[in-house]
């Protein structure tokens, strides 16, 4: 597959009650221009960054449409705060809204834009959809709970599935604090290849995005926890279904047969924004970005309206009818 022009650069992000200066990392594919909407990307985690979220870009590759991503604050090639660990009054939903926020003004797209939040991003999108922003047009929820207490009881049902061997390992190293050792973490990697990630050999993006993480595991530790099942951190009573009937633009939904995001933490959001589809891939788990690409990027074009770039020629010979 050929490539499309990528840009990349930072962005100033001040942050109240915060002495250092903040930087907001981004990449665009493709060329901002006022004919063209743009997509914005968010990853999950929190603090997971962008890498695995790559393969979007063909949205750009195939529909011309540009695509940016970005690094919030606290990891990848964004500004980070380890002192900050564990800070929760500090880390919170609102400063990545602000981010968000300063990021459409500072790259001027903040009156048109459609967006797509994956896991975490997700969530933080749909806070975002509640605001009502005028600028937005569409928004895309892959693989996003409506509620951290649904995410962790669908989470306990699928560990019940798991080997007791590895049931019990997690299980006891959960229970000792003994979460940051390598057996805890291949025991979390058997739950990852059942309903993260099933393509193997593990994907290049996704490896990235897990290697980046491990540097610097702040904001996943304040906000998250030690893994995608066990929360501990500031998310864990975070819960939007009360407000998503303010969620007004057209909305797709997204998710895996396999998926953490089991199909009952993604049912109020069907329930409670009135134009909305939901879109379930029969062979995908948490990442169908990653599992299956081709169809993700159809699915997701086709519901921003978007039309295949056409080739110079047929260009010309459409505007000659």
């Amino acid at each position: 597959m050929s490539s499309v022009k990528a840009t990349e650069g930072t962005l100033d992000f001040s942050v109240q009650g915060l002495e250092r200066p903040c930087k907001t990392w981004y990449k665009i594919f493709g060329s901002l221009s006022e004919e063209v909407r743009p997509l914005i990307v968010l990853h999950g985690g929190p603090g997971v960054p962008h890498h695995y979220l790559l393969p979007i870009a063909d949205i750009a590759l195939e529909y011309g449409t540009p695509v940016v991503m970005y690094d919030q604050l606290g990891c990848g090639n964004s500004t980070r705060l380890p002192e900050k660990l564990g800070a929760g009054d500090f880390w919170t939903v609102d400063l990545f809204l602000s981010e968000l926020e300063n990021l459409l003004a500072k790259l001027g797209i903040k009156h048109d834009y459609d967006l797509l939040g994956q896991s975490w991003g997700g969530m933080l999108g749909a806070c975002h959809a509640i605001r009502q922003p005028k600028g937005l047009h569409k928004l895309v929820i892959a693989d996003s709970p409506a509620s951290m207490k649904m995410w962790v009881a669908a989470a306990d049902r699928l560990r019940e599935q798991l080997p007791p061997d590895i049931q019990e390992t997690l299980t006891r190293c959960e229970k000792e604090g003994q979460t940051d050792t390598e057996e805890y973490e291949k025991a979390v990697g058997v739950y990852y290849d059942r309903h993260l990630c099933r393509v193997k050999p593990t994907p290049d993006e996704l490896k990235k995005s897990f290697e980046v993480l491990k540097e610097d595991m702040t904001v996943m530790l304040t906000m998250n926890g030690p893994s995608e099942f066990f929360i501990t951190g500031t998310l864990k009573n975070w819960d939007i279904i009360k407000d998503l009937h303010k969620i007004i633009v057209p909305t797709l939904l997204i998710n895996g047969r396999y998926d953490e995001a089991q199909d009952e933490v993604v049912q109020p959001f069907f329930d409670h924004i009135a134009n909305v589809k939901w879109v379930r891939f029969a062979d995908s788990s948490h990442t169908p970005q990653l599992e299956e690409r081709d169809e993700f990027t159809r699915v997701v074009g086709q519901f921003l309206g978007l039309s295949h770039k056409q080739s110079p020629q047929t260009s010309t010979k459409a505007a000659k009818r």
